[in-house]
């Protein structure tokens, strides 16, 4: 074979293996990896190491079963939950107290009634029986008949008088009589009622407070568990986090308009809130050792000369409301969707108010939670 058909072999033989390996699989792959290079991947971000959770609390009590582990921002935001939730069923108990001592003074006062009627319906059947008693005596005979017999005109004529008067007030009497059974049926309904009523509330009390106290230990459970240092951050998150939200409504320009002064009964109100500062949160708590949200500004419009409701919700339901750009000192605040926390505005874009079990009466930003509205006590 000479020269030039050696050649032509080889060369036909080069390109039967080029073909054979680009109908390979993988000969795309193969063929990018000699096309003109594209930009380069960047390398993927570095997620922030996920929380320590010790022993007796497990993922799952912070986020959904095949998610990722949690961050301690998700801790942070499952303990204000939890809080949240306490603080709901806080109100709750709160109106049920309230309820029932409305309930069971209600009972007292109307069972001093029903002892009162059957003492003066007892009085009444005595009196009935004395009239009964001396018509017998006289006989059987009514007082008209016995008046038709006297012989004396002017001991008829008296007699016509006083008998008249004993019919009236023998009408009186039965009258009174009857008045006095019925009002002791209605009494005895009332009370009946009345008592229904606060052991339906008594109830409810007690569910309430079971679902306070589970609230409670769950986020207690699970901050305490945290590591030294997870609780300082978790700390520093809480901070952060009001702090963003404060600015934020500050620069909505919510206070540029507020620059009133508190009324005379709202100074007191503050003066006595202020003064508290310090004191810890205890839900149901009034003072003076302790106090929870409403407990405060109930306390301190109190001291202002204004009684209101004991609840946040109800403070919310049942006074006078006014716009965010319309807020002078004295002011509550009502937060949340469901009203479960309640603050006094003092001014300067602030509040003073009792945040939550572990915390104490405090100061902080007015925009620092979610508003829903204000309300004013004294308008």
């Amino acid at each position: 074979m000479n020269r030039r058909r050696r050649g032509r072999v080889s060369a036909a033989i080069t390109l039967a293996c080029a073909f054979a390996v680009l109908s390979a699989p993988g000969a795309g792959l193969l063929s990018q990896a000699y096309a003109a290079p594209g930009p380069t991947a960047s390398p993927p971000a570095v997620a922030p190491p996920p929380v320590e959770l010790p022993p007796g609390v497990s993922q799952s009590d912070i986020a959904p079963s095949g998610s990722a582990a949690p961050s301690l921002d998700d801790v942070r935001k499952e303990i204000e939950a939890l809080y949240r939730k306490a603080a709901s069923a806080t109100d709750a108990y709160n109106l049920a107290d309230e309820r029932a001592k409305k309930q069971s003074a209600e009972v007292v006062g109307l069972t001093e009634d029903i002892v009162k009627g059957q003492v003066r319906l007892d009085d009444l059947k005595k009196q009935a029986g004395a009239a009964a008693r001396a018509q017998y005596r006289g006989g059987g005979l009514p007082p008209e008949a016995e008046l038709m017999l006297t012989g004396d005109p002017q001991l008829l004529l008296d007699g016509v008088g006083r008998a008249r008067q004993g019919q009236k007030a023998t009408r009186d009497l039965i009258a009174e009589l009857s008045r006095t059974q019925e009002d002791l049926k209605t009494y005895t309904a009332d009370a009946g009622t009345r008592w229904q009523e606060l052991e339906a509330n008594r109830a409810k009390k007690e569910k309430a407070k079971k679902e306070i106290t589970k609230q409670i230990a769950a986020a207690e459970k699970l901050e305490s568990s945290l590591a030294e240092k997870d609780r300082a951050r978790l700390t520093q998150l809480e901070k952060d986090a009001a702090a963003t939200a404060q600015s934020a409504w500050l620069g909505s320009g919510a206070l540029q308009e507020i620059n009133r002064t508190a009324s005379a009964q709202g100074r007191k109100a503050i003066e006595f809130a202020t003064a508290q500062i310090g004191k810890p949160y205890v839900w149901g708590a009034e003072g003076p050792g302790s106090y929870d949200c409403s407990g405060l500004t109930m306390k301190a419009w109190a001291a202002g000369g204004r009684p209101i409701p004991r609840t946040s919700q109800e403070q919310w339901r049942l006074l006078p409301r006014v716009g965010v750009k319309d807020m002078r000192p004295g002011d509550l605040i009502i937060y949340f969707q469901d009203a479960s926390h309640v603050g006094m505005y003092i001014g300067n874009g602030k509040i003073v108010h009792s945040p939550r079990p572990g915390r104490q009466v405090t100061v902080t930003g007015a925009g620092s939670m979610r508003i829903l509205g204000v309300v004013r006590p004294d308008l």
